[in-house]
């Protein structure tokens, strides 16, 4: 065989390659509205930027007549390229070869792009769309995906890992993405879960359908699974694009600074009037987030989950910031299971990357109750605590209104290591409301006093003066545990001034092998 014979041979195989299952495989794929494993990867990377690993790849199994078909590449896609000019690792599950199942050799071209990501310090991106194990693999599919998630757990905190569900992704599957830090699901054709609707039905007697036991909404509100939503593919992956904008490449790195052409001294006027005279009175948190952040733009994280506490990303002055909010507009902000869980895996994951946290409080406690209680709002609540305590990143707290109870100390206290910690004039700190806190003080007064009209004015009276003593910021500021009261409208400017003197800070916490957090 002539030499230029051998150069055919290789492109007519790399055309085998990226056909995939065939053309009518594909069809079928394109018929369910889902992209191919590489039309995905060519809409999340730079144009011809690229470069796959292990075309050639192929099983190595001789089990139940599967030695009789063989496809190049063996149902997954991978390589590195960039995004926006900064190098990725990325895999790609192909539902048109044995409907994406994992095999041996499948498994070891994932990790082998897993150990690379690892050592050269950039992010790995999975896009998952598979039947799950290939049965006809037995035990070595199981230590496919065993290995994978091994390198899940030792890539944690060291690269980010996002993973995005465009298909069925069921049983083992669904631990690698639950051990990455990004979730992406789509409306359309994904869903997640450990055993299907047949094997629910057959146990436990449930007659569920696959979304509803593990659809893309399902794990946006329910479990908290999906951190993103997309309606499409399309949009996920940009929403992939997006989120790795504002993430350094590994833990070694800073994030990346963008220029900005906000300035930073803009004043929010409107600030000044959003907190209601009605303490009781809910209002937007997410209002005060457009307001102070470059170009109105914030990037949120599990928008359905747990509405009580908001978070996701975005830049002051061009630098990435992780910020915790309180929102007063769903359940008066107070901390439950859900949120606690929420934020705290957050503060973490901005601790692991070097991203400062901002942290905006209106809390009015955490939320009473025996379903709170029994289902361990305890060790729940002590996760954000734990979080925010061990994290050494800028830490910058602003308190809107309210803070109170074990709720002000976990919400990035200065007690806390907060390094700037300023409060709005209205804000109140203490360890109730006033009329709690005056039926605790003044129990056996009031029990004393018969005359509804009597008791009603001394209940005024009495609250009046604890709100005169506690509903302001000036108590907490006199012991140094507010650094400074701020005008709102001049928020913007404080937060990134604060941040630009807490861009050289170094903290760090003792040796050990690894922290017991509480889970």
């Amino acid at each position: 065989m002539s030499f230029e014979s051998k150069i055919q041979e290789l492109l007519s195989k790399r055309v085998e390659a990226k056909k995939g299952g065939g053309e009518k495989r594909i069809e079928t794929q394109h018929a369910k509205g889902k992209l191919t494993a590489r039309e995905r990867i060519e809409l999340l990377l730079d144009e011809s930027s690229f470069e796959e690993f292990d075309m050639f790849v192929t099983h190595r199994c001789n089990n139940f007549g599967i030695d009789k078909q063989e496809y190049l590449s063996d149902g997954v896609v991978t390589g590195h390229g960039t995004i926006d000019g900064r190098v990725v690792y990325v895999f790609s599950q192909d539902f048109t070869v044995f409907g994406g199942s994992l095999s041996e050799a499948y498994a070891n071209k994932i990790c082998k792009v897993m150990d690379q990501a690892m050592k050269v310090g950039a992010p790995v991106i999975g896009i998952n769309d598979s039947g799950g194990a290939r049965i006809q693999e037995g035990v070595n599919s199981l230590a496919g995906y065993a290995e994978i998630f091994q390198r899940n757990i030792m890539a944690s905190g060291v690269i980010p890992q996002i993973s995005a569900i465009f298909g069925p992704c069921a049983g083992g599957a669904v631990y690698s993405p639950a051990l990455t830090d990004f979730v992406i699901m789509s409306k359309e054709n994904s869903n997640m879960f450990v055993t299907g609707p047949k094997v629910v039905k057959t146990v436990t007697g449930e007659i569920v359908s696959e979304e509803e036991l593990g659809g893309a909404m399902v794990h946006g509100t329910k479990s908290g699974i999906s951190h993103f939503v997309a309606e499409d593919e399309q949009e996920g992956i940009q929403l992939i694009r997006k989120i790795i904008s504002y993430l350094p490449q590994n833990n070694l790195e800073d994030p990346p600074l963008q220029g900005c052409c906000d300035p930073i001294n803009r004043l929010e006027d409107s600030l000044n009037y959003i907190i209601p005279d009605n303490p009781n009175k809910p209002y937007d948190v997410k209002d005060v987030i457009h307001s102070i952040v470059d170009l109105n733009e914030f990037l949120e994280i599990q928008r359905y989950f747990a509405p009580n506490i908001v978070i996701g990303f975005a830049r002051f002055n061009g630098m990435s910031v992780g910020i915790v909010a309180n929102q007063p507009n769903y359940l008066a902000g107070v901390l439950d299971i859900n949120a606690s869980r929420k934020a705290a895996r957050f503060v973490r994951f901005c601790d692991a990357f070097n991203i400062p946290i901002l942290t905006l409080v209106d809390v009015p406690g955490f939320l009473p109750g025996t379903a709170q209680e029994y289902g361990g709002i305890i060790i729940h609540g002590a996760k954000l605590l734990y979080a925010y305590g061990e994290a050494t990143v800028p830490k910058v707290t602003v308190i809107l209104r309210k803070a109170y109870g074990g709720a002000y100390c976990v919400m990035s206290s200065k007690h806390l290591r907060g390094d700037i910690n300023y409060a709005w004039p209205g804000a109140e700190i203490a360890v109730m409301g006033a009329k709690g806190a005056i039926e605790v003080l003044q129990h056996k007064k009031l029990s004393e006093i018969s005359d509804p009209q009597e008791k009603e004015e001394f209940l005024g009276k009495s609250e009046q003066e604890y709100r005169e003593k506690f509903a302001n910021p000036y108590n907490a500021a006199k012991y140094g545990y507010i650094d400074d009261i701020i005008e709102p409208r001049n928020t913007r400017f404080r937060v990134i001034r604060a941040l630009q003197a807490l861009a050289t800070k170094k903290d760090t916490n003792l040796p050990k092998k690894h922290s017991n957090l509480p889970l």
